[in-house]
């Protein structure tokens, strides 16, 4: 019995200083990782901080004179904004509409010195001295213009809201048929296009998006007007000379 408490004893012994020593260890080996990791966190602090971003002042509203549809409109506005947004936000002209915004739909389309745009991707400080018509100036002196008698007598339009764009699109693709000029399905673009077909219609009104799908009523209403066939229905003017699509 004292054999096997001797030999115990003597093992606890034994075991005992190895704890310390596995504490010491490892305190040894964090000390070295601190160590080692301080040159590091000396450079990090070191390093240059990045200048802080200074604060552009805004460029103040300035005035310009927009004339549209035939008058001229003195406002004041900042050099970013959109030739839309004046139109809509500071002429307050609605009938032209924002869409997409990207230039991708046609909805906000209106006409500078006749020749259609796309209002949302111009500024507006770049228009003075130009004439712009927008859907509410195609209508004149009471009446509605031909291409607006034509949309709703072929009922071109369904919700009505990309129709003013429309209106303008398919108003500047006569003009420019009749000056001859070519389209990506004309068979020879060196030359005046010979026919006002289907496909040219299409192709020329193919920036305007119609989400009600009322393309093939759109085709013929702008074929009646090129073959005159939309003289008759004067009588639908809303007695204001306003166009489709003030709302």
């Amino acid at each position: 019995m004292s054999s096997n408490k001797e030999c115990q004893d003597s093992g606890d012994k034994n075991a005992t200083p190895r704890r310390p020593a596995r504490r010491r260890f490892l305190q040894s080996a964090a000390a070295a990782a601190t160590v080692g990791a301080a040159p590091h966190l000396r450079a990090q602090d070191q390093s240059p901080s990045a200048p802080p971003a200074q604060a552009r002042d805004a460029v103040p509203p300035r005035p310009v004179t927009l004339t549209i549809n035939g008058r001229a409109y003195a406002l004041r506005l900042e050099p970013r904004v959109t030739l839309l947004d004046a139109l809509r936000e500071y002429a307050g002209l609605m009938g032209t509409k924002k869409g997409c915004d990207r230039g991708q739909c046609g909805a906000c389309t209106v006409l500078a010195d006749g020749r259609r745009i796309n209002s949302c991707l111009t500024l507006a400080v770049m228009h003075e001295g130009q004439n712009i018509t927008t859907v509410e100036g195609l209508a004149a002196n009471g009446a509605l213009s031909p291409m607006q008698r034509a949309f709703i007598e072929h009922d071109a339009f369904q919700c009505g809201y990309c129709t003013p764009g429309q209106l303008c699109s398919a108003t500047a693709l006569l003009s420019e048929f009749r000056d001859g000029a070519a389209s990506t399905v004309t068979a020879d673009v060196r030359r005046r296009p010979a026919q006002f077909s289907d496909d040219e219609i299409r192709e020329r009104m193919s920036g305007n998006i119609c989400r009600c799908g009322a393309y093939a009523n759109i085709v013929a209403a702008v074929r009646a007007v090129h073959e005159g066939g939309s003289q008759s229905g004067s009588a639908a003017s809303d007695g204001n000379g306003n166009g489709t699509g003030n709302a």
